[in-house]
């Protein structure tokens, strides 16, 4: 599914578009598209369809059509300090919006099952954080974590999301696995026989579904014989906020817009006013890759977690 709406010629005259029909409606989910730019997302010789209401795909790159994403951001319902689950990440534009919408005290997690493409987000994600996030908006902003592996080798009694989006057609033998992925009063949007379906989990065994959409996506893969020997990923746990943090960002709140412009006009000692600014050049916020993929060894303490400093 795409062209719905017209094509932009910038990101902002594409959410503009998307306005225009209905597809973006609320102010925050609208603010979350305009601050992520998605020809940051493209490679540099695609650029041309990047604000195109279309999918785009180069060997195991895939991103939706900007009104598909939108939709789903809608329907999903993200309030701040939620979990998400993007089943597909890719290239990691859709976490990084939704990033902007869970606040910094949410969970934002993405499975995706090719290597090359994980590392891919995590650069896009490096930028992202240290060229392109407006500083008023970056203490607001959920990190996502990339695991890599098939999704289907989630150990699915480990924990529980609050909103999930899978990026691919689910096979009907799993249906009912993404599900049991659900928190109780969570929304699971997903491609389920040539529909986009939204599943809300009302009690421990009580789900209501709606249509969405009509749509065309690919299936998702099954896992390998080699994939099944493997031990269950478990995603990663979360960690409480340190007091140094949650003090630099009510401080930073308090000072409101162009935060660095009325530090610098304090009277601070530098070492106080670098740990106000949070200087990008010089920050140690960790993006997280963390592998689960069938290159592991056989137990979950051989899983590789990789840290880049941005």
């Amino acid at each position: 599914m795409g062209g719905v709406v017209s094509s932009g010629e910038d990101n902002d005259e594409l959410i503009d578009n998307l306005k225009k029909v209905d597809y973006l409606r609320t102010p925050s989910v609208e603010r979350a598209f305009r601050s992520v730019d998605r020809g940051h997302y493209y490679l540099e010789d695609h650029q041309e369809t990047a604000y195109c209401d279309m999918a785009w795909k180069q060997g195991n790159l895939h991103i939706s059509a900007a009104c598909i994403y939108a939709e789903v951001a809608e329907r999903l319902m993200i309030q701040p300090g939620q979990s998400f689950l993007n089943i597909g990440s890719g290239t990691g534009y859709l976490s990084t919006v939704i990033g902007n919408l869970l606040g910094p005290f949410g969970v934002n997690h993405g499975i995706e099952l090719h290597l090359d493409v994980v590392e891919y987000a995590k650069s896009k994600l490096k930028d992202y954080l240290t060229l392109h996030c407006k500083d008023e908006d970056i203490i607001d902003f959920c990190h996502p974590i990339f695991v890599h592996g098939n999704c289907f080798r989630m150990d699915r009694h480990d924990r529980r999301y609050d909103r999930i989006y899978v990026g691919a057609a689910c096979p009907d033998e799993y249906y009912d696995f993404f599900k049991e992925l659900l928190s109780i009063n969570g929304y699971l949007v997903m491609p389920f026989h040539d529909k986009l379906i939204r599943v809300h989990r009302l009690a421990e065994n009580s789900w209501q579904n709606e249509e969405m959409l009509d749509v065309a996506f690919l299936a998702l893969i099954h896992p390998t014989e080699e994939d099944n020997n493997l031990p269950p990923i478990r995603m990663p746990g979360g960690k409480p906020h340190t007091l140094r943090n949650l003090s630099r960002r009510i401080i930073r709140k308090a000072l409101g817009n162009n935060i660095l412009e009325k530090i610098k006009e304090l009277e601070l000692p530098p070492t106080l006013k670098n740990y106000l600014c949070y200087n990008r050049k010089t920050k140690k916020d960790r993006v997280r890759t963390i592998s689960g993929g069938s290159d592991l060894g056989k137990n979950n303490s051989d899983t590789d977690i990789q840290m880049v400093d941005i």
